[in-house]
């Protein structure tokens, strides 16, 4: 795995570049092919934040831990991870059953004892009008909701984006664009 390390108000000495390295390894037996893990250590105040994205088949895998200890936040975030890829391949697995038993006319009976838990749905659409704001006036708009999270159309750039608030406290923005 290609790894791309870099860290924020905390100097990465090489037993713990390697303890990255040796730990994000082991996630290495689910991917097939090269893959590239973007991995931000940083330190806040007490809390030491460990921050993963791998691209993977056009999904995204993210993991994000705070402890006291790094070496705990890495350990955490890579058993975060691990489940993460589990069920994912879980639901390939299970989608790839379900069509050869449609392939197959297997009764659909059978294949509902063996699934594990049942897939989350879609219980709600929610639609309303976006009128074009401010960055600031989303998170105003967010905050007088209560929400964590405020989807607006971004008066500057013409686009939809969300506004989101973080574990630590400060914003997120995110701006889709066409791939």
């Amino acid at each position: 795995m290609k790894i791309n390390l870099r860290g924020k108000n905390i100097n990465i000495t090489d037993p713990l570049k390697e303890y990255v390295e040796k730990r994000i390894g082991k996630l290495d037996k689910y991917f097939e092919k090269e893959t590239e893990a973007q991995i931000c250590l940083s330190v806040v105040k007490d809390d030491n934040i460990i921050e993963v994205t791998i691209l993977l088949n056009g999904m995204i895998l993210r993991g994000e831990e705070s402890t006291p200890d790094m070496y705990a936040s890495i350990d955490q975030v890579i058993d975060k991870l691990e489940k993460q890829i589990e069920k994912y391949k879980n639901k390939i697995n299970r989608n790839l059953r379900m069509k050869a038993s449609r392939d197959l006319k297997v009764e659909p009976e059978i294949y509902k004892e063996e699934e594990e838990e049942e897939e989350p749905k879609i219980v709600r659409v929610k639609r309303f009008a976006m009128k074009p704001m401010a960055v600031e006036e989303a998170i105003l708009q967010m905050n007088l909701l209560g929400h964590d999270f405020f989807v607006f159309f971004d008066a500057e750039t013409e686009d939809v984006n969300v506004i989101y608030r973080r574990k630590d406290g400060n914003y997120g923005l995110i701006e889709p664009e066409l791939s």
